[in-house]
């Protein structure tokens, strides 16, 4: 008999072990998952409810196991320090949705390259020219983040696909 963790619910943890469980049974429980892999019950427990903060091993456990590699942006940009200067959180979204955001990035952005051509091409940025360099910087932090949600489809998706064949 499963149990929905109701303190846990919004945990992307717990949420991403839930979501094994409709192709692993023993996911449905947290012991099932202890044994699956090799974690203490009571230690998922604490990384489920948000008292404790998982190792980096743990995760990666948690990501294979539960076919969740979401789980790894999700570690990286909100619970490891370096991690939460240097990494873009990324939504998990359907491919239709990621491919529309991706053509429509392209779209806007196909001068990006003849602007940076002309910022750089004496070789230095100008104060006039910041504007300019940041607004490229900007829109290539929106491809940047659109591709890896792009990659983390593909990553779940070509792994659960090769699964069931």
């Amino acid at each position: 008999m499963s149990q929905n963790p109701t303190k846990a619910a919004d945990n992307a943890f717990c949420i991403a072990r839930k979501n094994a469980a409709a192709w692993s049974e023993a996911l449905n429980s947290r012991e099932g998952a202890s044994e699956l892999l090799c974690i203490d019950r009571t230690r998922i427990a604490r990384i489920e409810l948000g008292s404790l903060i998982p190792y980096p091993e743990e995760v990666l456990l948690m990501a294979d196991g539960y076919n969740a590699p979401e789980l790894l942006n999700h570690y990286c940009s909100t619970l490891c320090p370096i991690g939460c200067r240097t990494q873009q959180k990324l939504d998990v979204a359907g491919l239709d949705r990621l491919v529309v955001k991706l053509v429509s990035a392209f779209r806007k952005d196909d001068s990006l390259g003849d602007i940076l051509l002309d910022i750089t091409e004496d070789g230095v940025i100008s104060k006039e020219e910041m504007p300019q360099l940041e607004h490229v910087l900007s829109q290539l932090g929106r491809l940047e983040k659109i591709i890896g949600e792009l990659k983390l489809w593909a990553q779940k998706n070509i792994q659960e696909s090769e699964e069931t064949s």
